[in-house]
């Protein structure tokens, strides 16, 4: 008799909780909707660590890279360059370069989709929480201020011995500005070329290397050849300072594409495994070739086909199979070796260290190759919803000739306007001196 008022009560207490459920699962969700979004611990410290391996990439690497192959007189001359490159590109990144390639993107009015809104200069007024990502927006910036900076470095290669060091960081300045925050808005911004055109670019194969090695090419005829060019044989002065920036140029270059996954996930480790297979294939295809072209396999060439793979899986470097990324590598050998002859020898332009022939072409090839080795047949990630190979193929086809285009007639106009100011070339008392001392007063080796 006296159990069942006792059994009463513990079903109304075991039922308690259950009545409350409701109304506490109502609260949680109400109090998780109103808190602000908080950034991903582990994939912000991903981004930190790969910015400082790209900006480890452009100095000591690139510089190092650049260095060896030119004559003593201009080794100090090219560090110079490279380093005062990407400090100018620094600083214009911060005060309107990075609003212009990442601000809000404009809907209506002749600058829907070619700009950002200037809404964030001097990196005012950052999220944050970078808009679809799990990154605050100043780690988010950071990581594209080191693109920002070794992009114009890339180019200091083709006018090596005779630029004038004024007008390269002028020129370098302005078009950081006209050339590479409007490219990195049009297909990394949101703007037209991505939401038109569907094109991809995974970590700057067109943003980077199309843009840095078509304007390259474009100054170097603009100038001129160096004196001797191409009967006088120019030796590097150190390919051991060549393969050694090339080393620190392949370590870096997991940051620069396993960076670009822009989360400390699978995609990072596939861009860094595609990254390292793509620059190993193009290495060793790149010597073999020359022990059948020139008789014996060189250190130079070594770096340069490792470089030259590099840049050529950048553009589809988290979205490819690592078979595919092999065949990159192979592709970059066996397309970037002929354009280096082909760029000297029968375009008679002295792109010195042959930024075109790797980088530019490099990136343009893994561009278009990405249409295809994207299909989920062949390991890729797939194609976006209402997207085919050949669809694809258009939009990166587009992507790759509008990006082109407006580098070379942009490159020219600035070159030419800089130009008025700042003369392009050093004198020819100067260049055979060497700009070393010419320009900077310093030796990089005082051997007597």
């Amino acid at each position: 008799m006296h159990k069942r008022p006792a059994g009463r009560l513990v079903a109304w207490a075991a039922a308690l909780p259950a009545l409350a459920l409701p109304h506490m699962a109502s609260a949680q969700t109400i109090a998780a909707q109103t808190l602000p979004p908080v950034a991903n611990g582990a994939d912000t410290v991903w981004i930190m660590i790969s910015s400082a391996l790209v900006l480890l990439m452009c100095m000591p690497g690139l510089g190092l890279f650049y260095g060896g192959l030119v004559r003593t007189k201009n080794f100090l001359s090219v560090l110079v360059q490279v380093g005062a490159i990407a400090a100018v590109a620094s600083l214009l990144w911060l005060i309107c370069g990075y609003t212009l390639a990442f601000g809000p993107v404009s809907t209506s009015g002749p600058g829907a989709g070619w700009l950002g809104a200037p809404t964030m200069l001097m990196l005012h007024g950052l999220a944050p929480l970078r808009a679809g990502l799990t990154l605050p927006e100043n780690s988010f910036a950071l990581f594209q201020m080191c693109f920002a900076a070794i992009t114009p470095a890339l180019m200091a290669g083709a006018w090596v011995d005779r630029a004038r060091f004024g007008w390269v960081v002028g020129f370098c300045a302005l078009w950081g500005l006209v050339v590479y925050a409007p490219v990195a808005h049009w297909i990394w911004g949101g703007g037209w070329l991505a939401t038109r055109f569907g094109t991809l670019d995974f970590a700057g194969g067109i943003v980077v290397h199309t843009t840095a090695g078509v304007s390259a090419l474009v100054i170097a005829a603009m100038l001129g050849a160096r004196q001797g060019f191409p009967k006088t044989l120019m030796m590097p002065h150190s390919p051991a300072l060549t393969m050694a920036g090339a080393a620190l140029l392949w370590v870096g270059w997991f940051g620069f594409n396993g960076g670009s996954a822009l989360a400390g996930n699978g995609s990072a480790a596939s861009a860094i495994i595609n990254t390292h297979i793509a620059a190993s294939a193009a290495a060793m295809a790149w010597l073999a070739i020359e022990r059948v072209v020139v008789g014996k396999s060189t250190s130079i060439g070594f770096a340069t086909g490792a470089v030259a793979g590099l840049a050529t899986v950048t553009p589809a470097a988290g979205m490819i199979a690592p078979g595919a990324a092999l065949l990159f590598g192979l592709a970059a050998a066996a397309i970037c070796f002929p354009m280096i002859q082909l760029v000297k020898q029968h375009w008679h332009i002295d792109d010195s260290l042959d930024v075109f022939a790797v980088h530019g072409v490099g990136g343009m090839t893994g561009s278009l190759l990405l249409a295809l080795f994207l299909s989920p047949a062949l390991g890729g990630t797939g194609y976006a919803k209402g997207f085919t190979l050949a669809r694809q193929l258009e939009g990166q086809l587009v992507g790759v000739g509008v990006v082109a285009l407006w580098s070379a007639l942009a490159s020219a106009a600035l070159a030419f306007g800089v130009g008025k100011f700042i003369a392009m070339r050093v004198s020819e008392d100067a260049e055979r001196e060497g700009l070393d001392l010419a320009s900077h007063g310093e030796r990089a080796w005082e051997l007597d």
